[in-house]
């Protein structure tokens, strides 16, 4: 109760997320470890371990989903569910693999459906903004992901899903994805604002990128909003200290927004922390550095300003 009567205390401009995740209908994107406890067995919400990991760190998510998983959880494969003639790794598939990837997973468009990682939030903003801009409506990511699940001692299971495949609609949301073109002109015009979602380093051109033979550095104009700065131990900062980060970066998220990072992963989680603030939705440009990078696009480096 204390926690509850502190959360609203807050400024309106608090994400509803951790007053309402233990209601029946969460009205934000977070809900908590334990609304999903309560709601575990029930056939009208499907369970998604979106783990993925960058290639430098050696580490297999399907194996680890097959060792330990939310119970009744189903594996998003972000490498497999993707575009499978693009030279640039998990690229959006189109509608039709989408929804044939979700029906066999036993995933429907119109169902509650929770998405967590095995760090806490990386990957998980990924696969949240994916189902999002194809068409499912509740979709929402675990607060703290499995880190904080284990820690309370909560159920495991091993072995693969076991649901019964079924029809997921997909339509993608356009408007949502921005392209090398899309940036390029919003960089030149100045008509949005980029937000790259990069550790400072790989921004700045001091540290390497993970892909071997990839350049660092950033697009001129862009603005550094390291996803590290929106989160606190593997979840996404209170409300007022999102604002802050949003501030120091020197992107207002009232305007119009394009996220960006390394291959379209880590940008979700600023689009996450918009969602959880109310703030209008960005665009995600899909290739990102990767893409950036690759065609030649224009490189700075150093700090901005």
């Amino acid at each position: 109760m204390a926690l509850f009567l502190a959360a609203i205390g807050q400024t309106m401009a608090t994400p509803p997320s951790r007053i309402l995740a233990m209601t029946e209908a969460p009205a934000a994107p977070l809900v908590s470890t334990r609304w999903l406890a309560e709601r575990l067995g029930r056939d009208d919400i499907a369970i998604l371990d979106a783990s993925w990991h960058l290639p430098t760190a050696n580490r297999d998510p399907r194996a680890e989903f097959a060792a330990r998983h939310i119970p009744g959880a189903a594996f998003f494969d972000i490498d497999r569910i993707s575009d499978p003639a693009s030279d640039l790794p998990h690229m959006l598939p189109d509608a039709a693999a989408f929804a044939a990837a979700m029906g066999a997973m036993g995933v429907r468009d119109d169902m509650e459906i929770v998405v967590y990682d095995s760090v806490g939030l990386f990957s998980a903003a990924r696969a949240w903004w994916m189902l999002t801009i194809f068409g499912a409506q509740r979709v929402f990511v675990l607060d703290g992901g499995l880190p904080a699940w284990l820690a309370e001692g909560r159920p495991v299971e091993s072995g693969a899903c076991a649901r019964a495949a079924t029809t997921f609609r997909a339509r993608l949301e356009s408007a949502a994805v921005a392209g090398f073109e899309d940036v390029r002109q919003a960089l030149d015009a100045g008509a949005a604002q980029v937000a790259d979602a990069r550790p400072a380093a790989r921004f700045t051109g001091e540290a390497p990128e993970p892909r071997p033979g990839l350049l660092s550095g950033h697009m001129p104009g862009a603005r550094s909003l390291p996803a590290a700065a929106l989160m606190d131990s593997g979840r996404l900062k209170p409300a007022p200290a999102l604002v802050e980060a949003f501030a120091s970066a020197g992107v207002d998220p009232d305007r119009p927004l394009i996220t960006s990072c390394g291959s379209g992963v880590s940008a979700a989680i600023i689009n996450l922390a918009l969602a959880t603030l109310g703030k209008p939705p960005a665009r995600l440009y899909d290739g990102s550095w990767t893409e950036w990078a690759m065609r030649g696009g224009p490189r700075a480096v150093g700090p901005i300003g």
